[in-house]
């Protein structure tokens, strides 16, 4: 049997190291070096965090989190799926660049896909207006 998990949780701040910390915590078995855990930590960190200000503006909301485990000889693949329900994004590639945000009067250094898809061996966004978006995202662990 394959590991897996699926986590849901309110679209709140005090939640988004929740979120982190129980990604992290499934990649265990996996064996992951001090920097794959904070690589997965930070990457969960900013996915998370677009849902609660971006997708929802602070209003209310759900994300969902589905994690699996693709075991390999040594170490393997860490699958993170990071879904919301909100407003969704208009132009993918645009919302990529770097410091890019849909907050322009805020102050903030853009949504952070960059860091994401820095710290993913591989990285995929899927996003369609008034439905939501999802981050994709695998890290090889223990390789």
């Amino acid at each position: 049997m394959q590991n897996y998990m699926k986590l849901e949780l309110a679209a709140l701040s005090e939640n988004e190291s929740f979120a982190r910390s129980a990604v992290a915590a499934f990649a265990l078995p996996l064996s992951p070096s001090f920097s794959d855990l904070s690589d997965i930590k930070t990457a969960v960190s900013e996915a998370v965090t677009n849902c609660i200000v971006h997708a929802y503006k602070g209003g209310e909301g759900r994300i969902v989190i589905e994690c699996r485990i693709e075991k390999a000889p040594r170490g393997g693949i860490l699958h993170i799926v990071i879904t919301d329900y909100g407003c969704g994004i208009e132009d993918v590639e645009e919302a990529m660049t770097p410091f890019f945000t849909t907050l322009e009067n805020d102050e903030r250094s853009g949504m952070g896909f960059t860091v994401m898809q820095t710290f993913s061996t591989f990285f995929k966004v899927e996003s369609e207006l008034g439905k939501g978006t999802r981050v994709i995202m695998q890290k090889a662990v223990g390789m």
